[in-house]
């Protein structure tokens, strides 16, 4: 298959992570708000997918290409990038009920802090297209897509559904239309299939780099978790009872059944 084809096949897994995010804001058009307690436990479900995802597909998948040593650099290279970028915007984190007063400065302004949430994501999809084409893996319309792929899409896809439901929930209080709020959390992550596609063209040009994406996607992926994930699920949860830990621990836990199966096929 030629390498723009490829590219496509790539770009086009990514968008279905980011159309995914819009899910989140679909259970508004039922219902008025969601609580606090079912808040966390959707975080609680992004961070064991994302872990789960990370441990099973991305690492898991690097040793098998390379040394635990690369692994490991390719790691921290993913959480210094994160915590650099981090420091660089600290000061211009933007809340999601700006989105619908931004200009077109402030949108462009907006869309350079979500790259930071969300192309380490798509990086890990472009990472995991590696063998696209090559031996092993589904035939998916006439074209054979690693196992990992699958996987990772699948596993990033689900995940986006809490942030989408996470960026929604301040914008219904601002009285924004349903149609709107779904169209704000796609744009969230739309940097997912640039990330992809990029991620996908250095690492199938210099294979000998692949255990490094691996590992950077995985550090990425868990310092997020660690970082942003678990205490904004905390910060949510101070009202609730033990302070949302037990909502927390149950999604993390529903997160990681989910994606156990995938990991075994």
């Amino acid at each position: 298959m030629a390498l723009l084809e490829n590219l496509v096949v790539v770009f086009l897994a990514g968008l279905v992570t980011a159309l995914a995010t819009g899910l989140g804001a679909l259970p508004f058009f039922v219902f008025e708000e969601i609580s606090d307690r079912w808040t966390v436990v959707l975080w609680g479900l992004a961070s064991g997918i994302m872990v789960s995802a990370s441990l099973f597909g991305l690492i898991e998948e690097g040793l098998a290409e390379g040394t635990p040593t690369e692994i490991a650099i390719g790691m921290a290279a993913g959480v210094a990038l994160v915590v650099v970028v981090h420091e660089v915007l600290l000061d211009v984190e933007i809340d999601p009920r700006e989105y619908e007063q931004a200009d077109f400065t402030k949108l462009v302004l907006i869309l350079g802090v979500l790259t930071v949430h969300s192309f380490p994501e798509g990086i890990a999809v472009g990472v995991s297209f590696a063998d696209l084409g090559l031996e092993g893996g589904y035939e998916i319309l006439g074209l054979t897509v690693p196992l990992l792929a699958v996987f990772m899409t699948v596993a990033i896809s689900i995940h986006n559904v809490p942030e989408g439901t996470a960026i929604a929930i301040p914008l219904r209080a601002m009285g924004v239309s349903n149609p709107r709020m779904v169209w704000w959390a796609v744009f969230s992550s739309l940097p997912q299939p640039i990330g992809a596609v990029i991620a996908f063209a250095f690492v199938r040009t210099a294979r000998e780099f692949l255990p490094y994406g691996f590992g950077f996607a995985a550090g990425a992926m868990i310092y997020l978790v660690l970082s942003e994930f678990i205490p904004e699920a905390l910060s949510i949860g101070e009202s609730l009872p033990n302070g949302g830990k037990r909502e927390l621990v149950t999604g993390v836990l529903l997160g990681v059944a989910v994606m156990l199966p995938l990991s075994i096929i």
